[in-house]
């Protein structure tokens, strides 16, 4: 049963890994798979960088980290050789950020398992009914930070659980993109003024993770910004507010013209507590 598991526990060739290098030789370099209870890799010099190395320890050292990926596994002899040279940028890229979201995703559990004082089993539990129905554990609480307990309605936790989910989930920044425009709006009616006033104040409000706020400038011109979480959302957004705006002022026999302005990205916090 004990080699059954230590088989399970290999990684797949071609998976790029975290490892710490435990020891750097004349031919290459051991290391620990951290995501892999530490198993023993070997990274060869030929594998470490192109062209002819001088001094290994100029790229890697004892006890760095590094992204490596499995070239070789021997699911016999339980070894595993690995490559620095074959990582490419995107792929290095990609697994640190995987990695700081894994972290973020524990320090999120053990909020919950403190405020709730919960057992290690209990929070395994938790963990493996979000990983039913995400693929990382962060994806979770990032779901719960963008739409709420809606993300998890139908995850079997009790209700105690997910208000804690939720209140860790409120510690991830949300992107969000503003864009606006200027509007131009003449109605040339006794209550033209009042007619405006009362199709704009229909016209704001959220539809999903977009909101739109309309001001007054100065006759004849309003502001509108639209926010939500990618432009793709916004400008959809607003193309649909200025489009029912326009078509309800032509309407009125009025004329409607709008100007689009730059737009920006930023990122907002939810209430965030205090790690413990």
């Amino acid at each position: 049963m004990a080699a059954t598991d230590e088989i399970q526990r290999l990684p797949e060739e071609g998976e790029i890994v975290i490892a710490t290098v435990t020891q750097v030789t004349g031919h290459g370099a051991y290391v620990t798979l951290d995501e892999y209870n530490n198993m023993t890799g070997f990274l060869h010099i030929s594998e470490i960088a192109t062209g002819w190395i001088r001094n290994i320890e100029r790229y890697i050292r004892p006890k760095q980290k590094a992204v490596l990926k499995v070239i070789r596994v021997n699911k016999v002899r339980g070894e595993v050789d690995t490559s620095l040279k074959q990582v490419s940028g995107e792929e290095r890229k990609s697994k640190l950020i995987e990695v700081k979201k894994n972290d973020k995703a524990a320090t999120f559990l053990d909020f919950i398992k403190s405020k709730l004082k919960l057992t290690d089993e209990t929070v395994k539990e938790i963990e493996d009914v979000l990983l039913q129905k995400y693929d990382y554990l962060y994806d979770a609480f990032e779901a719960v930070s963008r739409k709420g307990l809606d993300a998890i309605q139908n995850i079997n936790l009790s209700p105690e659980i997910k208000n804690a989910i939720e209140e860790a989930s409120k510690r991830i920044p949300i992107p969000v993109v503003e864009i606006s425009g200027i509007m131009e709006i003449i109605l040339k009616k006794p209550n033209g003024i009042e007619i405006i006033k009362s199709t704009l104040a229909n016209a704001e409000g959220s539809k999903g993770s977009a909101n739109s706020t309309i001001t007054y400038i100065g006759a004849p011109r309003y502001r509108i910004v639209v926010t939500a979480e990618n432009f793709k959302v916004a400008e959809k957004f607003m193309n649909n507010t200025v489009e029912k705006l326009r078509a309800n002022i032509e309407k009125q026999h009025g004329t409607f013209n709008f100007v689009r302005q730059d737009s920006k990205k930023s990122h907002t916090f939810q209430q965030v507590f205090n790690e413990r």
